[in-house]
């Protein structure tokens, strides 16, 4: 039954869809929020002021989703995990299958992002172009089993086009990584170009540039 009513919200006006995911599901959404035609239902939903989810994305198995102040997820994005209640990764205690997107943050169209364990996009960062993999599980050979790990990615950085992010993977804030990128563990240098496959620091940038300096996430 809860199933047919969530089909049956998504085509719904956006005034009578936020009274009803705040009212039944009790969804935190901002009066001036706004999720287009789309299938977003996490465990917990919260989006700040001027907050935005565009058309044709899928949002599930998620314990919870949170879109910062004037956040951006575009359209056509698949965004999904394994609920916390799930029957693998028990032995991760600590997992979190979220995605968390910083103020001003963006997520634009066409990204399959996978949130087993956390997901975290900082403030004013975009992950940019059309077919970038974040994935947050995979199969651990050595113990035969699935395994997950967080995902990072700071605040003021750009995500190049058709990239991969895998488990365990943390781009610094304000850090460029390079179109068709490969990024598989951590990185702590700010202020840096990260590309190839796997990536590495490919040069230093500069910390003066605009875009880490913005004040609007939307860039002209």
């Amino acid at each position: 039954m809860r199933k047919l009513l969530s089909l049956a919200v998504v085509l719904l006006p956006w005034p009578l869809k936020r009274w009803l995911l705040r009212r039944v599901w009790g969804y935190r959404i901002a009066d001036d929020a706004r999720i287009g035609l789309s299938y977003i239902f996490p465990g917990q939903l919260e989006m700040g002021s001027g907050a935005r989810i565009g058309h044709f994305n899928v949002a599930i198995h998620l314990g919870r989703l949170e879109c910062g102040e004037h956040s951006i997820i575009e359209r056509g994005n698949w965004i999904t995990g394994h609920a916390p209640d799930g029957a693998h990764f028990t032995h991760r205690t600590a997992r979190d299958p979220a995605l968390l997107l910083g103020a001003h943050a963006a997520i634009t169209k066409s990204h399959i992002i996978d949130c087993t364990d956390r997901v975290e996009i900082g403030a004013f960062s975009t992950v940019a172009g059309y077919h970038s993999q974040i994935i947050t599980h995979g199969i651990d050979i050595v113990a035969g089993r699935q395994d997950c790990k967080p995902i990072s990615i700071g605040a003021y950085c750009l995500v190049g086009t058709r990239v991969t992010v895998l488990g365990g993977a943390v781009l610094p804030d304000r850090c460029v990584l390079g179109a068709g990128a490969v990024l598989n563990k951590p990185y702590l240098e700010e202020h840096a170009l990260y590309a190839g496959q796997p990536a590495v620091r490919v040069k230093a940038l500069p910390a003066d540039a605009a875009y880490f300096h913005r004040a609007e996430g939307f860039v002209d």
